[in-house]
């Protein structure tokens, strides 16, 4: 690290982060009540809460949001004139999968290999303690200069909308010249990277149903209508033989002109197995930045222990779809849901329900905001220059914010790179990513500041 004395304070905090976030991972906050109870979200949220208020933030707040999970906020003010900067993050993670599977419990931290695993150590708990480093280290060095707002979002990986709807029921609250968006990731660990486009998504459920109940398949199979065979054969139609995504209507043939994702690091990154082939078609770039992209999520029939002999009567999946910038989400939908009925076969029933839909976004890379940033990151990271590259997941808050605020900068950046698994077992953070991260967003806040 520089001996910079921000990079000096951010290195002998890490001690203290680490306990806070061992403590944060420990909330088994998933906002699906329906699995892990409340309790540990609301928990969670006091936790940010109390970090914020030691912090000397004002107005701190439990927000309660239209979904019925709560989001943080909190404000420190600045010197007078001085830009408001919103630092955005989320304390909700994702379920754990098969705890089993874990090579450490999913909810303690644990250090191996010189990396912390633990469910949201990366996403994004670890983007809460990012920030509070910052701030830290900004304290220590004469002072914060900027007035910052803190959001800690509590159902983002649900994809409720809670916090887009309650923006938009309060549009003053989060109002800032710029916006740090702090559940992004670097390319690579040691590779200093901005989000600059997020692909949207849509997620739908599809039901399809044949007879009045299940039967005899010795009896009746062979003429009565198999309700998850009619499945199988509309999820089948949502893929070309290459594996692309073939969505009625909507076109997948854009191309990504930026940085490069080469295949054999891809292929690596996502621990294809020996002799599989990727699907798709043009580069991996176009195809996970760019193009969109369908993936059943789950479906809904008898498991193959204990399974009968029988003619299923009904069977549903959930279906994600993700749709790169410059499509609209609401059509998407549309499209969708159009393709599932027109490629039902055998005039089974079929029913489509949205539950969950977000916006694409692309961020004005030419903007002040983006310059300091940059120079920020090449002082935290030493010999390397910011990149700009896309993502394929979808924060949804992002298109709500450039609507609320339009004339607001947005950057995305956080500690999600590929060796950090998010969302699937084994999630683990780089502790060196989380320390000069929490550099580079302090420098860069003070350059913002002086820019």
């Amino acid at each position: 690290m520089s001996p910079d004395p921000i990079a000096e304070t951010v290195a002998s905090l890490m001690p203290k982060a680490k306990a806070e976030l061992t403590e944060l991972v420990a909330f088994k906050s998933v906002a699906d009540f329906d699995q892990f109870p409340r309790s540990e979200s609301e928990a969670a949220a006091n936790w940010v809460a109390d970090a914020l208020r030691a912090e000397g933030f004002q107005d701190v707040a439990l927000l309660d949001t239209p979904d019925g999970t709560q989001s943080v906020y909190g404000l420190l003010p600045g010197p007078e004139g001085a830009p408001t900067v919103l630092l955005y993050a989320h304390y909700d993670v994702q379920p754990p999968l098969d705890e089993e599977a874990w090579t450490t419990p999913p909810f303690e931290l644990t250090e191996r290999d010189g990396r912390w695993y633990g469910r949201g150590s990366a996403d994004c708990k670890g983007g809460v303690l990012m920030h509070l480093l910052a701030l830290r280290a900004l304290k220590a060095n004469g002072g914060v200069p900027v007035t910052v707002k803190v959001i800690a979002e509590g159902s983002e990986e649900q994809g409720t909308g809670g916090l887009e709807r309650y923006a938009e029921e309060h549009p003053d609250l989060l109002t800032a010249d710029t916006i740090v968006i702090g559940d992004a990731g670097n390319f690579r660990v040691g590779l200093p990277t901005v989000t600059a486009t997020l692909r949207g998504m849509t997620l739908l459920r599809v039901r399809i149903d044949t007879l009045a109940g299940n039967l005899h398949s010795g009896q009746f199979g062979g003429a009565a209508p198999d309700a998850l065979a009619a499945l199988v054969r509309v999820l089948d139609s949502l893929r070309a033989e290459d594996g692309s995504t073939t969505v009625d209507g909507l076109t997948g043939d854009e191309v990504w002109d930026g940085l490069q994702y080469e295949e054999d690091d891809f292929r690596r990154d996502a621990k294809v197995l020996e002799g599989v082939r990727l699907v798709g078609s043009g580069t991996v770039a176009d195809r996970i930045w760019a193009r969109p992209a369908v993936t059943v999520l789950g479906i809904d029939c008898p498991p193959v222990v204990g399974a009968t002999p029988s003619v299923q009567a009904g069977a549903r999946a959930l279906v994600s779809l993700r749709v790169p910038p410059g499509v609209d989400a609401a059509e998407a939908t549309k499209l969708l849901q159009a393709h599932l009925e027109a490629h039902t076969p055998w005039g089974a029933q079929v029913t489509t329900e949205q539950i969950g839909q977000g916006q694409p976004f692309r961020a004005d890379t030419t903007s002040p905001a983006y310059a300091a940033m940059a120079a920020a990151m090449g002082e935290a990271y030493p010999g390397e220059e910011m990149q700009y590259a896309g993502q394929g997941g979808s924060i949804p808050l992002c298109n709500t914010l450039a609507a609320l605020y339009p004339r607001a900068e947005i950057l995305l950046i956080g500690l999600s790179e590929p060796e950090a698994q998010i969302h699937a077992v084994d999630e683990s953070v780089s502790p060196q990513e989380l320390e000069r991260l929490s550099v580079a967003e302090a420098l860069f806040l003070q350059k913002y500041a002086a820019s």
